[in-house]
């Protein structure tokens, strides 16, 4: 193997400075050494062993860098002629020319269309369409992330939508004016319309509007259904007294001859009174005097006579067929507004209530049904009806904290409304069962009773044995629990029975019995 002429070059040698060459302190010259400083002497490379000659030298008798011998490719395969379908279809018309023939028709147009979708003037230069196009080998296939134009695509579940940023910024920009443009012909247009447009008259004489065919159903025992049967038998109650004059209510309890009942409160005041005048309003609006038949303050009831026949009579109920919850209505003519109808529930029943009123002898305590169908002044002696269309009791005072109704109402039962009226028309006046003692109530934290604070001499209590400073706890059995209760357990009896009384005397409990008399 030839020696290399660079390898003739010999390695600086380790021996020799640096400063050999350096350029010179000066600064003139190149950086050749100066001419009196002694050249590197030049050391020629080793020989080559014969080992090396023979693993890495030229083979004897070899003149190129390869082999001449070795042996040579075979020639690619010659593709088989293509079918005569193919030929027919895709050759061109002359055997000896190449390309595709020519469509049908004369030469390729400028564009695809329905007849010649596959033709256009590049179709001979596409090498997809040419069958005697050469194959290649090419480079791998390259995907783009969205490699369809336009600004219509289709996304992988075949859906077209639009792609904005495809849109050119011209077509934006005319997207834009034409909106704007649709917007502001709109709103001209609107605001002429506004503007221009005539104006409907004001009046149309002889407009009929239109009315409903159906009538309201109104079931058996609505409130409507009880209003419309019970308030003909209602009235208002007008006490004049001079100047001065109040307004109540009442019902018609024999409509035959005249009787109305009301409560004792609403006319006491005009009774024994020179000029004074009560008169009776009726639902049809015709009035007429009143006379009173008689009064009882001990149950505030009272009862009125007027000369006007045919008059419609209420149903009276019974008092020991009303039970908690049920539905009631309540008629008559509270701050002077005749024939008002409110409605509610019996919210208790057994009530005891102290009735006393300014201007009134009323001294009374009841039993009363408590409601909360709204009773406000002037409600005083009108009807409180069951779903039955049945009054159940007389409207005759208020819970209230400012005068008004806070959804507390009292009424007295029609049981005792009946009893004290059958006597009131009968005789003029009413009896009550009397015990003869004056009552308060007290507790001791474990039991709750009426304090007797004075008996009457010669009473029921009296020759009962009845003391003062008892505390009577019971009647007949029945807790007494106040002096309230105690008022109406007494008068629940008539003159003449008997009574058991249990009360508490120096801490120690006794009955005694005793025989009520005449109030």
């Amino acid at each position: 193997m030839p020696e290399d002429p660079q390898s003739a070059v010999p390695a600086p040698s380790a021996d020799v400075p640096d400063e050999v060459f350096s350029r010179p302190r000066d600064g003139v010259g190149g950086f050749d050494p100066p001419h009196d400083a002694p050249r590197p002497v030049l050391v020629s490379p080793p020989a080559t062993s014969p080992a090396q000659q023979a693993a890495f030298g030229r083979p004897a008798r070899v003149d190129g860098s390869f082999a001449g011998d070795r042996p040579t490719p075979p020639p690619p395969p010659v593709p088989p002629p293509p079918p005569e379908a193919v030929l027919r279809a895709f050759a061109p018309p002359v055997a000896a020319a190449r390309g595709l023939q020519e469509p049908p028709g004369g030469r390729p147009g400028r564009r695809r269309t329905a007849t010649g979708p596959w033709w256009k003037a590049d179709a001979r230069a596409d090498p997809w369409r040419d069958p005697h196009a050469p194959a290649g080998l090419t480079g791998p296939a390259v995907f783009e992330e969205d490699e369809q134009s336009g600004p219509i695509v289709v996304d992988p579940k075949g859906r077209k939508r639009l792609r904005l940023r495809d849109l050119s910024i011209r077509l934006s920009v005319l997207v834009v004016l034409a909106v704007l443009l649709i917007g502001a012909l709109g709103g001209a247009a609107g605001y002429l319309l506004t503007r221009t447009a005539d104006e409907s008259p004001l009046l149309a004489p002889g407009t009929q509007l239109n009315e409903s065919e159906e009538g309201v159903a109104r079931e058996p025992g609505s409130v409507s259904d009880i209003a419309e049967r019970v308030t003909p038998a209602v009235v208002s109650v007008e006490v004049r007294l001079g100047e001065a004059g109040a307004t109540g209510s009442g019902v018609v309890i024999d409509g035959a001859n005249g009787y109305i009942v009301t409560n004792n409160h609403v006319i006491s005041g005009a009774d024994g009174v020179e000029g004074a005048e009560i008169r009776a309003v009726f639902f049809d609006g015709s009035g007429s005097a009143a006379r009173i038949v008689g009064r009882d303050p001990a149950s505030d009831v009272a009862v009125l006579k007027v000369e006007k026949p045919a008059l419609l009579t209420a149903a009276l109920g019974d008092s020991g067929d009303v039970v908690v919850g049920d539905p009631v209505v309540a008629i008559g003519s509270p701050l002077g507004l005749a024939s008002t109808v409110t409605s509610g529930i019996v919210s208790a029943l057994d009530r005891p209530v102290r009735l006393s009123g300014e201007g009134s002898d009323t001294n009374a305590v009841i039993s009363a049904v408590q409601t909360d169908a709204p009773i406000n002044p002037g409600n005083s002696g009108g009807a409180l009806v069951n779903g039955a269309g049945e009054v159940i009791g007389i409207n005759t005072a208020i819970a209230s904290l400012g005068g008004g109704s806070v959804g507390l109402g009292f009424a007295i039962p029609i049981d005792t409304v009946r009893d004290i009226a059958e006597q009131l028309i009968s005789t003029g006046r009413a009896v009550h069962a009397a015990l003869g003692v004056n009552a308060r109530s007290v507790t001791d934290s474990a039991r709750d009773g009426a304090l007797v604070v004075n008996v009457e001499p010669g009473s029921a209590a009296a020759e009962a044995g009845i003391r003062e400073q008892d505390v009577i706890i019971a009647v007949d059995g029945d807790a007494v629990g106040s002096s309230e209760e105690l008022v109406v357990a007494v008068d629940a009896h008539e003159p003449g029975e008997t009574i058991s009384v249990e009360l508490v005397r120096n801490g120690s409990s006794q009955t005694v019995e005793a025989v009520l008399d005449e109030a």
